[in-house]
């Protein structure tokens, strides 16, 4: 038996994560205003950003909380994409490279930022310390890999294995 094709089902995997990207930048609209971030393209140094989040200690735990669950529902969501671990560790480069680049592009469209992509981001909370700040073309960058890596590795046909054999 054959498995099934793979265009239909890594088109509603990139529908998926482009709305998660939306959902993600929508959550930082809301965060700005709550750390006191003006709406629009402006913001603060992300060490000032570091403090501001210090002034609110529950807030980092509720992010890395939130981080968290973004990166499970990638996982099952990949989990439930394709019957074997390769097609299913490619669903997760897909969506997460998806993922990523729409939130970029969703900020800009609802905040118009970054003006640039040497604009320096922080990327997670998760591992705590040292956070990572990186210009956003770095994270934009490893996702288009991760999209076109994972896209490879999803659409690959199975070989012919012995029964049971997982991968």
């Amino acid at each position: 038996m054959s498995e099934p094709r793979p265009g239909p089902r890594l088109a509603a995997l990139v529908v998926f994560a482009a709305a998660m990207g939306w959902l993600e930048a929508v959550v930082v609209v809301y965060l700005r205003a709550l750390l006191g971030v003006a709406h629009g393209p402006a913001v603060p140094a992300p060490d000032e950003i570091e403090r501001r989040l210090a002034s609110l200690p529950w807030l980092i735990g509720t992010e890395q909380g939130r981080e968290a669950a973004t990166i499970v529902m990638l996982a099952v969501v990949a989990w439930l994409a394709a019957p074997r671990l390769r097609g299913r560790l490619g669903a997760f480069l897909v969506a997460f490279g998806v993922w990523d680049v729409a939130y970029y592009l969703a900020l800009y469209a609802l905040l118009r930022w970054p003006p640039s992509l040497a604009e320096p981001d922080l990327l997670f909370l998760i591992p705590p310390g040292p956070w990572w700040i990186q210009p956003v073309w770095a994270p934009v960058a490893v996702s288009c890999a991760m999209i076109a890596g994972g896209a490879w590795l999803f659409a690959r046909p199975a070989r012919n294995r012995p029964m049971g054999d997982p991968s």
